[in-house]
């Protein structure tokens, strides 16, 4: 029932930041658990970071662990992603996606899934 819906995306140079978000509606995140992932042209859909429905991050691929930062906000029914020190290599359509109760990596285990927003990062 839940629709996401993600934004914040945009271009930005390299050692940039940007904040994506994810809004939902037709349900409360609460309980569910959220995640981002991202997709480069001819690339398969990568995982980046889960977090719990209680709001614990639960897990954050290599490549972004000392970088990005996921979060939620239970009040707005809204999931965050905090990208800093952003390299050429980040350059993809980021994904945000919900499943109940669990947290997981795996893209075929979340039923919920939003459009995507474009994130360029320059050299």
């Amino acid at each position: 029932q839940v629709q996401l819906v993600e934004s914040g995306g945009g271009l930005v140079q390299a050692g940039g930041s940007l904040r994506l978000s994810c809004a939902a509606s037709g349900g409360t995140i609460r309980t569910y658990a959220m995640a981002w992932f991202r997709q480069a042209p001819g690339k398969e859909r990568e995982f980046m970071a889960a977090i719990h429905w209680s709001g614990a991050p639960t897990a954050y691929a290599d490549s972004v662990k000392d970088r990005f930062t996921i979060s939620k906000d239970n009040a707005k029914n809204t999931l965050y992603l905090q990208m800093n020190s952003l390299k050429p290599e980040d350059t993809a359509v980021y994904y945000c996606a919900a499943r109940a109760l669990i947290a997981s990596r795996t893209v075929h285990e979340y039923g919920y899934w939003g459009q995507g927003t474009q994130v360029t990062v320059s050299s």
